[in-house]
């Protein structure tokens, strides 16, 4: 009764609305948007300020002036061609939706953004972007600094109409909403993940003094810091490998030590004994409430130098403590405890669908319990490991924080990245070359994960029951994995106390006294004259993380449902390059994304280097996958029938997306927000090129407390996030639940 009464009330609101009787009215409401971006807001970006307040000088100021005001008498003439393409799209709009009306809108907005973007790229703070462009056109008296509100919402506007010419002429089924959405979402992807990165790794090709060379390129990639092998001729001679070899290497080393692990763990937990289930979940969700190198605190609290290892040795045996845990060992056991939690949480789910009709076939025809282990289930796994194979290997280049920390001399690809943008030689060249190799690891890891899993299906509900019950493990293969997880999980949850406890206590080492002062030094408050004084040093990070984490939070779960909506509910041309491009930021190493951003957005017309927006953009676009992945997940639950007959209905897409889909999507968006929230506030190999002075964020706060060795105050730290990450935790699993889409959660109807 009560969705017959609700799909009534949806039919009447919808019939209600007039159909066709406005079709141009979202055209004239961005060409309005689009004047007004000449007017009211000032064109350029401002120093050290925020455009919105800037309003009210757009016709006095030259600085703060906008489009039209620089346009006629600021001598940027090239700003008229934009006004021009609003103009051609006006005249469009004038005419009946049709063909022509889409040639109109096509050529104004293309019009338009060319000639923004060309003059925005070829124009710089100095004249002329290009010595050629001196070279042959003479030098430029006028000068241009980054766009700001006025630019972008002039660009946002021409981009739209652009779109929306495109649907007129027949592409997109005619609708202007997905239209908008497609090339919308696109040049986003487009401006912020592979323009970026393009830009970083052609720096490879140019030398320190301009000119482009194929040459440089070839010889920084082989440089024989690179790819030395004088290590293997010299085993006992302290040499190294290079570095490109020591992350190949150690990426191979974890993603087979995570893979087995984890595979341990999620047997133990579905097939040995259900009561290791809740443990198990505990140890699943350390990695993602916890900043990634908590783990190799806690390691060097156990086996460095000072470590508790190291003092029972001397104790016991008069071993003289030494650094013999820092290296690839201590990089490489750092990284299986960090990245087994995922493992097990894909083999988890793999197991879980591994179907019991199956199993219970082999044994009617008399196959052991073990014949049926090892020729049915573990066959049937080979999709899932193969999968936290890649998973581990990825994570594992793109791991910052844990070789930074107990790396010592054994340099990686990540680490050698950040030291040659931020050490005293300034090298881009070398490190886009760097960005190369590990990219070119990464995406060739990708392209085997795709290519292998890309067509497999790890649904593990469907439509058909499965009554059968899973086998449990043979008697040795249940031994082999107690043998190996139990003791596991033991040791990880004593490195994650170690980690806790050493915040606690004056000086891990020498003097083991309780203490809370590197609370104090981090978070005390103080009441002074004026009130409240956040006294403590970690409070400007910790205030500053928490609001550009709430800021990138919901746009990145908004962004990343809208993108996952059109790749499940949309067919268009190139929606394949759409895809890889949306997922792109996973297979790019966060090092070679936050040094892209650097290089990319640090000349006109996007100027962003240093400013709080460029964290918060790349924060969106690191997590973008995880509102990707949601979203799309959502989409497999929710039947296409649902769409069609919004559809027959007359309801456009707009009307559709907000009143069918988005809440049926409650717990996806939910769930991506509050990951992407905790995301952002772990994630440290992105932002670490970043961050300034006015924009400090927590985790290159606790990287620095490590440099200067000062233990106490960033375990401290790491305690008050792990408690703030278990809080969103909580939070997710409150506002999520276990609602489901489907009728077993339902109370049945009232007859």
């Amino acid at each position: 009764m009560v969705v017959s009464a609700a799909a009534a009330a949806a039919h009447a609101t919808l019939r209600a609305r007039p159909q066709g009787a406005s079709v141009n009215r979202p055209l004239w409401v961005w060409l309005a948007m689009g004047v007004l971006g000449y007017l009211v807001f000032p064109w350029y970006a401002q120093q050290d300020a925020n455009g919105l307040l800037a309003v009210g000088q757009v016709f006095s100021s030259e600085q703060a002036a906008n489009g039209l005001m620089q346009a006629a008498l600021f001598g940027r003439p090239w700003l008229w061609l934009g006004l021009a393409g609003l103009a051609v799209a006006g005249l469009g709009a004038c005419l009946p939706a049709g063909r022509k009306q889409g040639t109109l809108l096509v050529a104004g907005g293309a019009l338009g953004l060319a000639a923004l973007l060309l003059s925005g790229f070829a124009i710089g703070a100095r004249g002329w972007a290009f010595e050629w462009m001196n070279t042959s056109l003479g030098e430029l008296g006028a000068r241009q600094p980054g766009m700001g509100w006025g630019g972008f919402v002039v660009l946002s506007a021409l981009l739209v109409l652009l779109s929306f010419g495109v649907a007129r002429r027949g592409f997109f089924k005619g609708d202007l909403f997905v239209a908008a959405a497609v090339v919308g979402c696109g040049s986003l992807l487009a401006l912020f993940i592979v323009f970026p990165v393009l830009k970083a790794l052609s720096a490879a090709f140019f030398l320190e003094d301009g000119p482009f060379s194929l040459a440089v390129v070839w010889e920084r990639i082989a440089h024989e810091r690179n790819f030395s092998l004088s290590c293997l001729a010299n085993l006992g001679g302290g040499q190294r490998c290079g570095v490109a070899w020591n992350t190949l290497f150690l990426g191979l080393m974890t993603a087979t030590s995570t893979t087995l692990l984890g595979t341990f763990m999620a047997l133990m937990a579905e097939r040995a004994s259900r009561r290791y289930a809740r443990p198990l979940n505990i140890v699943a969700l350390l990695p993602i409430i916890t900043p990634p190198f908590v783990v190799g605190l806690g390691l060097i609290l156990l086996f460095g130098r000072a470590g508790v290892f190291n003092q029972f040795l001397e104790y016991a045996f008069g071993i003289t403590p030494s650094r013999w845990f820092y290296g690839w060992l201590g990089v490489w056991v750092a990284q299986t405890f960090a990245f087994t939690p995922i493992a097990f949480m894909i083999m988890r789910g793999v197991v879980q669908g591994v179907a019991p009709s199956l199993e219970e076939a082999a044994q009617t025809l008399r196959a052991s319990p073990h014949r049926t282990f090892m020729t049915v289930t573990l066959p049937l796994l080979k999709p899932g490991l193969a999968n936290a194979f890649l998973v581990g290997f990825i994570e594992s280049m793109a791991d910052f924080g844990n070789p930074i920390v107990v790396g010592g001399q054994f340099s990686v690809l990540s680490t050698e990245i950040f030291f040659a943008i931020v050490g005293a030689q300034y090298d881009q060249g070398r490190a886009a070359s760097l960005a190369w190799i590990l990219t070119f690891f990464a995406l060739t890891v990708f392209a085997i994960q795709r290519g292998l899993l890309g067509k497999q299906n790890f649904t593990t509900v469907s439509g058909k029951g499965d009554a059968g019950i899973a086998m449990p493990l043979p008697t040795g293969v249940r031994r082999v994995v107690h043998s190996i997880a139990l003791p596991w999980m033991a040791f990880t949850l004593i490195v994650y106390l170690f980690a806790l406890a050493g915040g606690f206590v004056q000086t891990w080492g020498r003097d083991y006294t309780i203490t809370l002062a590197h609370f104090r030094t981090a978070f005390s408050v103080e009441w002074g004259e004026f009130g409240v004084v956040w006294a403590g040093t970690a409070w400007n990070s910790f205030f500053t993380t928490l609001k550009l984490a709430a800021i990138s939070a919901p746009l990145t779960a908004t962004l990343g449902i809208a993108i996952a909506w059109l790749l499940a509910r949309t067919e268009f041309r190139g929606q394949g390059a759409f895809e890889f491009a949306a997922l792109l930021a996973f297979a790019i190493p966060g090092t070679v994304l936050g040094v892209s951003y650097i290089l990319a957005f640090n000349v006109p017309p996007f100027e962003l280097t240093g400013t709080a927006l460029i964290i918060v953009l790349c924060f969106m676009f690191r997590n973008l996958p995880v509102g990707v992945r949601a979203g799309t997940a959502a989409f497999k639950q929710l039947d296409r029938s649902l769409d069609e007959a919004s559809v027959m209905l007359r309801a456009g897409s707009v009307q559709t997306l907000r009143h069918v889909v988005l809440p049926l999507l409650k717990p996806a968006l939910v769930a991506a927000l509050v990951y992407s929230f905790v995301r952002a506030i772990t994630t440290v190999s992105a932002v670490i090129f970043l961050v300034t002075a006015e924009n400090e964020l927590a985790t290159t706060y606790i990287i620095g407390r490590v440099g200067n060795g000062d233990y106490g105050v960033a375990l401290a730290y790491c305690t008050v996030l792990i408690i703030l990450m278990s809080a969103s935790i909580g939070l997710i699993q409150l506002l999520v639940g276990d609602r489901k889409l489907g009728r077993r959660g339902a109370a049945p109807a009232a007859h």
